[in-house]
């Protein structure tokens, strides 16, 4: 029997919803281990998911997180933020995409080759 993987999907989707201090402290303790790119992308997903399904979408919310992802995301994860943001037209990935746009955080990842 092989161990469920930590934190799971499930346990990122709620860190991210509650988005208090402590848990914007375990994201970035998350990004930082390249091992754990996968679940947290997986809980982003889940997150969305839920913000796209529910009766009230808040925006404001999805853009600020969205932002501070771009802010305290490493490089490597950047392009897979921007994927996820991309990945559905629904108006709560088009706020997160919003916010990432905002952060300049592919721009700082990746910056333009000299001309």
């Amino acid at each position: 029997m092989t161990a469920a993987p930590f934190p799971d999907r499930d346990a990122v989707a709620e860190k991210v919803q509650t988005f208090q201090e402590a848990d914007q402290s375990f994201l970035k303790l998350l990004m930082e281990n390249p091992v754990q790119d996968d679940n947290l992308i997986e809980g982003l997903t889940l997150w969305l998911n839920r913000a796209a399904e529910a009766r009230f979408l808040n925006s404001l919310k999805l853009e600020k997180t969205g932002e501070w992802l771009g802010h305290n995301a490493p490089a490597r994860l950047q392009f897979r933020l921007l994927e996820l943001a991309k990945s559905s037209q629904h108006p709560a990935y088009a706020a997160y995409r919003e916010g990432l746009r905002r952060s300049k955080g592919l721009e700082r990842a990746f910056p333009p080759a000299p001309v």
